[in-house]
């Protein structure tokens, strides 16, 4: 270098010629108020970090992350080191202490999932109309209601224990249903055999019987979209009646392409889940444990069918209610979560899961009323089965599988007896006997469910 360099403000000296400590001139110290206005600046750049400090450590911690300097604390903000300034900081700064942020919900619906079931359950039964003219209504009917009821147990009971298998692998849950869905279509078609009258009969509960174990197997692994394209050739052949008239080629033809195509998707989901590697470990669950979902099923089915043999149009609408049912089941639990987060005495979440229970049980039971009264049926009997329908499976949902079983087992047993002797009508049976049942699942569901463990 050639000349001269800068060390100091306000002019250049010699390079080579050294000032002893004592020659130094003192630091120019800045005014007290400027100190402040720079604390106060800071003070209020970090608040969101100072403010949820529980200690000036804390606060320290901080301004080190900031890359405030020792020199830098001195010269700038007046405190001789971080500590002070830290202290000061943390003075100057309220506690606050935010909440934690909300986790997802993790028992959020899935709205199309839950609309496109509800209409699955309920499209099948388009067949009866379209194939009507080709069996007898009365002697046939009887074989396609216990062929029904039986397919109703053993898929509720099959259901419930693919769904166990699932928590192992997929792969296990297919293997399940493979084994299970054929064997239920063979004893429920062997069991309306049993009171057939003619050949004509038994095809028709082994179409039956047949689709409902191939559907099963479907909305188990999630296929409803392959389930509703299969049932396209039945639905528009039903819906064409009112206007054209198919012949008995197409009244046949148009529902069996409904049942193939439905077993062949049901074999398509299973190919690929079967494709999966297999999990490692899991034991296979007891049968019994799948034994009070099929008997729940079964009672159901008597329950429904007793509705639908004075009121048929109202028990299509309870069957396309069951897809709201399955959404709000999980908005209670969804609701349940959030009133745990909110409450903190085990009291206070009794009430509080209490009007949960009340106000998902009338979401889903109230718009049943008006559309009892358009099918010309009476609301009681109706209303108090969806309730009865909809908090046996809550509890279900829950693991309680015996008391909805029972209970339901009861009031189908009670309401099947009063059919036959007559006495009371079916109507008034169905009233009081699935009111009694309401109320003791009500009840059940409030012991059980009112306590935070469920929920956790």
């Amino acid at each position: 270098m050639s000349g001269p360099m800068a060390l100091e403000p306000g002019g250049a000296q010699d390079t080579l010629s050294l000032r002893t400590a004592g020659d130094r001139p003192a630091p120019r110290a800045p005014e007290a108020g400027t100190h402040q206005d720079a604390v106060d600046l800071l003070a209020a750049e970090l608040a969101d970090g100072i403010g949820p400090a529980v200690h000036p450590y804390e606060v320290a911690a901080l301004l080190e992350s900031e890359g405030l300097t020792a020199e830098v604390i001195q010269e700038r903000y007046g405190h001789p080191n971080l500590f002070s300034l830290a202290s000061a900081l943390y003075e100057r700064v309220p506690r606050t202490f935010p909440e934690p942020a909300r986790p997802a919900n993790p028992w959020r619906p899935d709205h199309v999932r839950c609309a496109l079931r509800g209409a699955l359950f309920a499209l099948p039964g388009l067949a009866y109309p379209l194939t009507g003219p080709l069996w007898h209504a009365g002697r046939d009917l009887r074989v396609l209601v216990v062929a029904g009821l039986v397919s109703w147990a053993w898929g509720q009971a099959l259901g419930h224990r693919a769904y166990l298998r699932m928590t192992t692998g997929r792969r296990e849950a297919g293997r399940t249903l493979l084994k299970g869905a054929p064997l239920g279509a063979l004893t429920a078609t062997a069991a309306g055999s049993l009171i057939a009258g003619s050949g004509t009969a038994v095809a028709v509960a082994a179409a039956q019987s047949v689709y409902l174990a191939a559907a099963g197997v479907l909305l188990v692994l999630g296929g409803e979209r392959l389930l509703l394209a299969a049932l396209g050739p039945l639905v528009g052949g039903a819906l064409a009646l009112p206007w054209w008239e198919p012949g008995d080629t197409l009244r046949l033809t148009l529902p069996l392409l409904s049942v193939l195509g439905s077993v062949a998707a049901a074999g398509w989901v299973l190919r690929a889940v079967l494709a999966t590697a297999p999990a490692p470990g899991g034991a296979r669950p007891a049968l019994l444990r799948s034994l009070p979902y099929g008997l729940f099923g079964l009672s159901a089915g008597i329950l429904v069918l007793l509705e639908g043999g004075q009121h048929p149009y109202a028990v299509i609408v309870l069957t396309v209610s069951m897809g709201p049912a399955e959404w709000l089941l999980y908005r209670y639990r969804g609701m349940s979560v959030a009133a745990l987060r909110a409450t903190a005495t085990p009291a206070a979440f009794l009430l509080r899961s209490a009007g949960v229970l009340g106000l998902c049980l009338l979401l889903y039971v109230l718009p049943l009323l008006p559309a009892a009264l358009l099918t010309g049926a009476e609301p009681a009997p109706l209303l108090l089965l969806a309730a009865t329908l909809w908090i046996a499976l809550l509890l279900q949902a829950f693991g309680v599988a015996w008391p909805p079983a029972a209970v339901c087992l009861a009031a189908a047993g009670g309401a099947a007896a009063a059919a036959v002797l007559r006495s009371p009508p079916t109507a008034l049976a169905l009233s009081v006997f699935c009111g009694m049942a309401a109320l003791c699942l009500t009840a059940c569901a409030v012991r059980l469910l009112g306590r935070p463990a469920p929920h956790a």
